[in-house]
């Protein structure tokens, strides 16, 4: 199960009917596209949520800019609030909020005993359905909540009787379907800490994740289908077990009926189960752990970033109630694996009665628009879709509304990458006018949003709408300051719930703190640049660690991919800038092309024009190169250090593991491009 970004830049055909960019007004940076009706702001859970903080406080909070401020300066205030909000349900009280806000290190509601998985179940709504889950070899089915919390019940009773206690950890190497999530929950439920990832991992690269753990039980699928075709997995989950020596229990989920070792997922469902009215959590306490989530991992093991079960219980509500304005009975539909954190959002869809739409399978079988049909029969109100996706669709001709009903469609979430104005609009012109479209950003470290949609708010194009509620987000300079109207590093200067517990296995913390803590002791360093303007719109402007410094002026990458990108010839497209030994430098831009596009004089030079015009000279790269495909990591995000380090001379395996990368034949250019090119500098 590849990426829809890899996938779609090799099935996406041209059509005839697409809406060219070059032909379509020039919409710019900023313009407004959008603003609620003030009869629809007035009935979103945000303006509930703040006549619900203005009461208790008895302060006025007349406009979004000021909920936000007392959100991240009065913290324990703002967070008590939310507990209360949602009726937070604790078995012992807290004594404090926040007993120290120093980070790392800051300890959120001490003496509180709670359980993610708890708040979950107390969801059950009989005959109505938990989730929604389509996949290649099934139709779109609802899982009833009675079914649902049977299941997790009956999982939770099978741990228990093999000895799984409170912080073991609990593993899958599962595809996004109906039994991760039930695994997943009932794990919480005991008080073991969760880790999946999906089976188009090789067992190496599943083996760098979860061994790190020490896990005693995994989940596994005998294989899955993918692009019409069956993937059978036996062989890696042997190789699995023989390299988690750990493991006392493996549990087999029939995806494609293969008989294979290991308790069969049926006869774990058929065992005792709790009656509900007998069935306890696990009374944690709220910084337990919940789950582990894993970085990228292109070079060296990945991160395994430990998340907790309050931090991430309180996150999501906010996130998912105020951002995006979802309510109890709500569909949504996001295309994620069981590896991104993503998968973890919608399963924390859940807490509220919101109904995740699972989908497993290729994102362009049989069709290039199966995601949009899906969003049509599951009736979705939000559909969540990368950036790059839209592009592609937008290049493939690919008009939504004109062969689909989405007449349940409000909500549009991009996430996963910066978000041209150019994407920002299509929405608009190719899927409905009155849509809200909540472009967010945050991070697999927390779990959460940091920037993102605020329903009172109005649409720009290209722009985030604001800081969410209890980020105290910020841009910096390298000296410090905070600056606004201009590109500075991404920083948070306030602690947050959900901040990693701790680095599984770094036990004196020292990895931890220079992932974050090492450029400004004491903030959140998060390495994205970002800038914020004066009416507090945000944009990500791309990884600050892949920056680019031409003449002593900072670039990010994605002002660079907005203007590259937007041209109906190319798909992807990767810069970087070299220093070379003799002070110089060599800024070669890479691009992937669409179908019959041939990288030619006339190409390059529109490249160059457009992006001196509309950037700077600076923006305008030494060389332009063709490559195949654009190297990505797993979870989307292109692979600009790695080949830097490459381009500089490093060998392939030093930069880059294969296992962390969606397409590990896309660097092969990269490589040649290197063997071939080495005097950068008389290019």
């Amino acid at each position: 199960m590849l990426l829809i970004t890899l996938l779609l830049r090799h099935c996406l055909p041209m059509a005839s009917s697409a809406a060219d960019p070059a032909t379509s007004p020039a919409v710019r940076e900023g313009d407004l596209l959008w603003a609620p009706p003030p009869d629809r702001a007035e009935r979103t859970r945000l303006a509930e949520f703040t006549r619900f903080a203005e009461a208790r406080t008895g302060r006025s909070f007349p406009d979004y800019a000021d909920l936000w401020t007392w959100s991240t300066v009065e913290l324990e205030e703002f967070w008590q609030a939310v507990w209360d909000f949602f009726d937070v349900r604790s078995s012992a009280p807290h004594t404090a909020v926040l007993e120290s806000p120093e980070m790392p290190g800051a300890r959120w509601f001490p003496g509180a005993r709670l359980n993610f998985a708890e708040h979950v179940l107390a969801q059950e709504r009989p005959g109505q359905p938990a989730l929604l889950a389509v996949s290649e070899s099934n139709p779109l089915r609802a899982v009833p909540w009675e079914e649902f919390t049977r299941q997790v019940r009956a999982v939770a009773t099978y741990l228990r009787e093999r000895g799984v206690r409170p912080r073991d950890r609990v593993v899958a190497y599962l595809p996004n379907v109906p039994e991760a999530v039930v695994a997943m929950v009932a794990t919480a439920s005991v008080g073991a800490v969760w880790a999946s990832c999906s089976p188009d991992f090789g067992s190496r690269g599943a083996l760098d994740r979860l061994g790190q753990l020490e896990p005693t039980v995994l989940f596994a699928a005998d294989g899955y289908r993918y692009g019409g075709r069956d993937f059978d997995r036996r062989g890696e989950i042997a190789e699995l077990v023989a390299g988690l020596p750990s493991l006392r229990e493996v549990v087999r989920v029939p995806v494609l009926g293969l008989e294979a070792p290991g308790t069969p997922w049926a006869d774990v469902l058929a065992g005792p189960t709790v009656p509900a009215a007998e069935f306890v959590c696990e009374q944690v306490s709220f910084d337990h752990p919940l789950w582990v989530l894993f970085s990228s991992g292109t070079t060296g093991l990945p991160k395994a970033i430990v998340h907790g079960h309050g931090g991430i219980l309180l996150e999501q509500l906010k996130l998912q109630a105020f951002h995006l304005d979802l309510r109890p009975g709500d569909r949504a539909f996001f295309f994620t694996t069981t590896g991104w954190m993503m998968w973890n959002f919608c399963v924390s869809m859940l807490l509220q009665g919101i109904v995740p739409v699972l989908y497993d399978g290729n994102p362009s079988h049989p069709d290039v628009d199966v995601l949009w049909r899906t969003a049509q029969d599951s009736r979705a109100r939000l559909f969540g879709a990368s950036p790059t996706f839209v592009e592609l669709m937008q290049k493939a001709g690919v008009v939504p509304k004109e062969r689909f009903d989405l007449s349940a469609l409000e909500i549009v979430m991009p996430a996963g990458s910066p978000v041209s104005p150019a994407v920002t609009t299509w929405f608009y012109e190719a899927v409905g006018p009155d849509l809200w479209i909540a472009t967010g950003s945050g991070g697999t470290d927390c779990c959460t949003g940091f920037v993102g949609g605020v329903p009172t708010l109005p649409v720009r194009a290209g722009e985030i709408q604001a800081r969410s509620l209890g980020v105290a987000a910020e841009s910096w300079d390298d000296a410090g300051h905070p600056v606004v109207g201009r590109v500075g590093e991404l920083v948070i200067t306030a602690p947050m719930p959900s901040m990693p517990l701790f680095f599984w296995g770094d036990d004196d913390g020292s990895r931890y703190r220079a992932s974050y803590f090492e450029t400004f002791p004491g903030v959140w360093r998060h390495g994205d640049f970002f800038e914020l303007n004066e009416r507090g719109g945000c944009f990500v402007r791309g990884r600050s660690d892949a920056v680019l410094n031409r003449q002593g002026v900072r670039i990010g990458t994605a002002e660079i991919y907005r203007v590259v990108e937007d041209d109906p010839a190319v798909l992807g497209a990767l810069i970087v800038n070299l220093d070379l030994p003799d002070g110089g430098f060599f800024m070669p831009l890479f691009v992937s092309l669409t179908p019959g596009a041939q990288l030619d004089g006339e190409l390059a030079g529109r490249l160059r024009r457009r992006l001196r015009e509309e950037c700077t000279p600076r923006h305008v790269p030494d060389a332009i190169v063709a490559v195949r495909a654009i190297p990505l990591t797993r979870s989307g995000k292109k692979m600009e250090i790695p080949v830097r380090r490459l381009l500089l001379g490093a060998d392939t395996a030093a930069v880059a593991d294969p296992h962390a990368m969606a397409d590990p034949a896309a660097l092969d250019d990269f490589v040649e491009y290197a063997r071939t090119q080495r005097d950068y500098a008389l290019r």
